[in-house]
């Protein structure tokens, strides 16, 4: 019971939810939309999970999900870009081991958040492409010229685990309500200001109702998450930055995965740093 208690944790620290009940509510989510996602979710969660316990790494972290969420987003990933064959198969349970190995070596130096998910997604990714040859999933997104207020929101919250459904995105916004509320407020409103911002910044519908530009905008707001006035206002800075370096990053032809959110929370965390050691005049 203990695994199976941390595996769910794992699931549920891929937004910060250190919570059984919203772990099962990501994962019947994931399965609404995909069961071979749900199936490489698990998988991925198993394995780095299993990886720290091998290495003996901090039984807390370990009972907490801190060494299966970046497994979680990695198994998801390699089977949301590529078919499943053998060497993809491989490739996501190279992918989750290396997540855990990288989670242990940064959380000793910067909150690695999903850092070492973005690391190692990259590197299987461009991997896979260059040595293999193995193209992308093509995209079957149709084209849309109409913004879709309920659909962005809804999906920015499926997205942050590759899941384009408005049910999923639901079923995740519930994962986060019943762990906190004010926090699963903070989310919505995380999606729809990082939504509105792409809109604002003319980006196309298609992809602002496919919750591309609220994902991130959604992990920086509960990662900054906080019940002063100063945190909301902190973590509307994050969105709208957050979108902008999406849109920055996405221009360059990256997939930018998390690292949108990764580097800005590590931005406002190190200004925030700064102004409290700042000596007073």
């Amino acid at each position: 019971m203990k695994f199976i208690d941390s595996i769910l944790r794992g699931i549920g620290q891929v937004i910060f939810q250190n919570n059984i009940y919203s772990g099962i509510l990501f994962i019947i989510g994931i399965f609404y939309n995909s069961w071979i996602m749900g199936l490489a979710a698990l998988i991925g969660t198993i394995i780095s999970t299993i990886t720290a316990q091998s290495l003996k790494y901090s039984e807390d972290d370990i009972k907490n999900g801190l060494y299966g969420f970046n497994g979680t987003l990695t198994g998801i990933a390699v089977l949301c870009f590529f078919e499943l064959n053998l060497i993809t198969a491989i490739a996501l349970v190279l992918g989750s081991v290396l997540s855990t190995l990288f989670m242990n070596f940064l959380k000793k130096h910067i909150p690695p958040f999903t850092s070492p998910f973005v690391i190692v997604t990259w590197f299987l990714i461009y991997f896979l492409i260059l040595v293999f040859q193995y193209p992308l999933i093509s995209s079957s997104a149709v084209s849309e010229t109409t913004f879709n207020f309920v659909t962005a929101v809804s999906n920015s919250f499926g997205q942050v685990m590759f899941q384009e459904n408005t049910i999923t995105g639901l079923f995740f916004l519930l994962a986060i309500l019943v762990n906190n509320k004010l926090m699963a407020a903070y989310a919505v409103f995380a999606a729809v200001l990082g939504s509105l911002t792409a809109l604002i910044l003319s980006e196309p519908a298609t992809s602002i109702n496919a919750g591309l530009m609220g994902y991130n905008a959604i992990l920086c707001a509960i990662a900054l998450f906080g019940k002063k006035w100063s945190d909301f206002i902190w973590i509307s800075i994050a969105i709208i930055l957050s979108s902008l370096v999406n849109i920055g990053l996405g221009a360059t032809g990256i997939i930018t995965l998390t690292a949108p959110f990764v580097l800005t929370t590590w931005g406002i965390l190190l200004v925030k740093r700064s102004i409290k050691k700042s000596p007073k005049t």
